[in-house]
């Protein structure tokens, strides 16, 4: 697939890079000269240097050759014309914008044929902010994602000593809990992944995903890890997007304080959150967190534009008492090294926002795609068509699928034939052998190395004879 992408920041860089693994042609347009040369070297793709906006820009980008544009520049003007010119002069057949900014998405008028012809939309920001709401719903876990409009959620906790399950195979997690059905899809220890099977035995540490109906994720966090207490008290450092995203929805279920290094920036957050304490000042200054009690914070969320001062202040609030520390870490490798070491959670924004984007780029009818571990992993949500005769996985057991190793079917949703996911008629069907395929059956499944998505697409792909 030939695939323009506007803009190289963090967003554009790692869908540049997991697009680029996947062998489609890559041509990446930025201002930024020095940053599309190193991009480049790291990379096999094309850059242009340039003005996003310009239709002159976009041709030398070969933008009437491409398949698809993704617009992820920082400016939703230069992300709304370049669709609109990219519908108008090059006939590109999709289109996907990033929007920050929440009037354009009120208004979808704007953005459908008779507008700026924007075939999809993404927002980051709110796409982690929905994010860090499911952890702090869930303190437990290391991430919290959907499938099947909420049906289905793929959790990852860290397993604990003395937590019920720990020391025990995972066969018996069935008999801890009878009356939930769930599925340990794969274990990461001392980040290798193993496939699970009933005689795999968990271990404190291990680094466990499972797969859950959402009404049971409870349940089977308290197995795994043992029940923490619940959230009440939560500190953020950095009152911008993200940060002010993320006190507005929280705090009328939580006592929220904010810590806002830039004045003006404060002031206006303080005149804005009207349940939440705004706070002037640095996010690493000791004397600061002491007086507003560290010690008593149940989650601490280092929500910055900067790594450095994120992970600082995530350090120094974790040794002065607070319970709970999260950091947003752009770069891979600091999140590597701290993860699970001096922090609880350090999360890429970036692996977190572009599942949306690689769900629309990847072949096939895939309604999901979640990046897992940091980009090492993800989780596909794919619907499958056709009948036995066109499709390889219809008609056959799990167990029959020839599937590859680090590759596991998780569930299986299932409408009636007369409803569709959103009705609420659907079954969640946690996988085990003798489970068949059906068409049109939402498969879930985990794939340890991304390196495998690929294959797995080309696998459950329909036959031509289905067309």
């Amino acid at each position: 697939m030939k695939i323009v992408i506007l803009g190289a920041g963090q967003v554009g860089s790692s869908v540049a890079e997991r697009l680029v693994s996947e062998a489609n042609d890559i041509t990446v347009v930025d201002l930024d000269a020095r940053g599309l040369q190193q991009l480049q070297e790291r990379l096999d793709l094309r850059t242009v240097t340039g003005n996003a906006a310009l239709p002159s820009v976009l041709r030398e980008a070969g933008l009437q050759d491409a398949d698809l544009l993704i617009a992820v520049t920082q400016s939703d003007q230069t992300n709304l014309c370049a669709c609109r010119t990219a519908a108008t002069l090059f006939k590109v057949p999709t289109k996907i914008a990033r929007l920050r900014s929440g009037d354009y998405i009120r208004h979808p008028e704007l953005l459908d044929d008779n507008g700026f012809c924007v075939d999809f939309n993404i927002c980051p920001e709110q796409i982690i902010t929905d994010y860090l709401i499911k952890l702090i719903e869930f303190p437990e876990a290391l991430q919290v994602l959907e499938f099947a409009d909420g049906l289905v959620s793929l959790v990852a906790v860290r397993a604990v000593e003395g937590g019920p399950m720990v020391g025990h195979p995972v066969a018996d997690l069935r008999e801890h809990i009878p009356r939930i059905d769930a599925r340990i899809a794969a274990i990461y220890r001392k980040d290798q992944p193993i496939t699970p099977t009933g005689d795999t035995r968990l271990r404190p540490g291990d680094e466990v995903f499972y797969l859950a109906a959402r009404r049971d994720i409870r349940q089977v966090l308290n197995e795994l890890h043992g029940r923490d207490r619940p959230t009440r008290r939560i500190m953020i450092a950095g009152g911008g997007n993200i940060g002010s995203r993320l006190a507005t929805a929280t705090q009328d279920r939580y006592q929220v304080k904010v810590i806002e290094i830039d004045e003006d920036r404060a002031k206006a957050l303080g005149a804005s959150l009207n349940g939440s304490l705004v706070l002037w000042g640095d996010a690493t200054d000791e004397n600061l967190l002491n007086a507003e009690n560290i010690e008593d914070m149940d989650l601490f969320l280092a929500l910055t534009n900067d790594d450095e001062n994120n992970i600082m202040a995530g350090l120094l609030a974790k040794s002065l008492g607070a319970r709970r520390v999260l950091a947003l870490i752009n770069r891979r490798a600091y999140a590597d090294l701290l993860q699970a070491d001096r922090l609880d959670i350090a999360i890429s924004p970036a692996q977190i926002s572009i599942g949306t984007l690689l769900a629309r780029v990847r072949r096939g009818d895939v309604a999901a795609v979640h990046s897992l571990r940091r980009g090492a992993a993800e989780a596909l949500e794919f619907v499958v068509h056709g009948d036995m005769s066109t499709s390889k996985v219809i008609g056959r057991r799990l167990a029959a699928l020839n599937l590859p190793d680090g590759v596991s079917v998780g569930a299986i949703v299932r409408a009636s034939s007369q409803d569709s996911l959103g009705s609420g008629q659907a079954r969640v069907l946690i996988a085990h052998d003798d489970l068949v395929i059906e068409p049109e059956d939402h498969v879930i499944l985990f794939v340890a190395r991304k390196g495998l998505v690929r294959q797995v697409e080309r696998y459950l792909q329909v036959g031509l004879a289905y067309f």
